[in-house]
Formats: C-alpha cells, sequence, structure tokens
C-alpha cells in the first residue's frame, strides 16, 4: 500500500519517515512489535517484486534484535509471551475480542502497557484509531509550585 488511514489522517512513507526521524533526533527508543513483525512479513510476502522491501525489513528486524539504536532490544517481549504473562493476555481477550480488537493489536496494546508500567510513554505509530485509542495515556504533567509566600 502506498499509504493508509482516513483523509483525514494520511499515513504514507513520507509522513511515516518524518516521524520516525524526528522521534530518533528526540532519543526516543523505538519497539517493533512481534505482531507488527509477522504482519508485515505477511504483507511483503504477498506483494510484488518484494526482495528489496524485505532485505529492508530484515535489516530492522536484525537491529532490533541487537538492540541497535533507536532499537528497544526485542529479546525484553519474550517475557510477555512465557506462561504467567500468556495468562494474563489470555485473561483480557475476551473483553478486546468482543470490542472486534484482533490477537495481534491486543498484543500490541498488552506491549504497550508493558512499557507504561517500566516508565516509558508509550505512542502507537499507527493509522488504525481503534488500535490508537488503546494507547496508554501520557504520565501526568508534573507541576511546579513556587516557593514565595502569597499575600
Amino acid at each position: 500500500m502506498e499509504s493508509c488511514g482516513t483523509d483525514d489522517d494520511k499515513w504514507d512513507f513520507k509522513r511515516v519517515d518524518e516521524k520516525i526521524q524526528s522521534e530518533i533526533e528526540q532519543s526516543t527508543v523505538l519497539v517493533l512489535p512481534l505482531a507488527v513483525v509477522v504482519e508485515i512479513g505477511n504483507h511483503i510476502a504477498q506483494a510484488k517484486n518484494n526482495y528489496d522491501v524485505a532485505q529492508k525489513f530484515a535489516e530492522i528486524m536484525t537491529k532490533a534484535a541487537d538492540e541497535t539504536s533507536p532499537w528497544a532490544a526485542f529479546s525484553k517481549q519474550v517475557k510477555l509471551w512465557e506462561k504467567d504473562e500468556l495468562k494474563k493476555l489470555a485473561d483480557q481477550f475476551p473483553q478486546w475480542a468482543s470490542q472486534k480488537t484482533s490477537m495481534g493489536d491486543a498484543s500490541i496494546v498488552f506491549l504497550g502497557q508493558y512499557y507504561k508500567q517500566e516508565g516509558f510513554c508509550v505512542e502507537f505509530l499507527t493509522a488504525d484509531k481503534g488500535l490508537k485509542a488503546q494507547e496508554p495515556p501520557p504520565p501526568p504533567q508534573l507541576t511546579r509550585r513556587s516557593n514565595r509566600k502569597r499575600n
């Protein structure tokens, strides 16, 4: 696909690339969810003349596996697929499914919750409004108090 999203929120390569470059300049850590690896891999495999795109995506996967900046360690996600965490995901999934949230999106939300609990501000880079709506809220802004006494 050349673009995705609604007419009022269209995403194309240029917009995505500018967003990622802006985040890299701000020292943002990027996370490549396992569900995204699977879904993008499926789309690339079905595309025509896909070798170059597949090669570029493989490079991103390798950088995530090696925790090459700006990518977070892919291995951190492994713990979310271990027995106890998988049971937590399973417990939450019926509610998500009743709201038409796929397992892939549910696992992304679950991963976002994990990083939020680790103290990160989490943003889902997606044109999917349903998934975007499940993004963990940003931490509350700290307010500064003046030490001056009021008269």
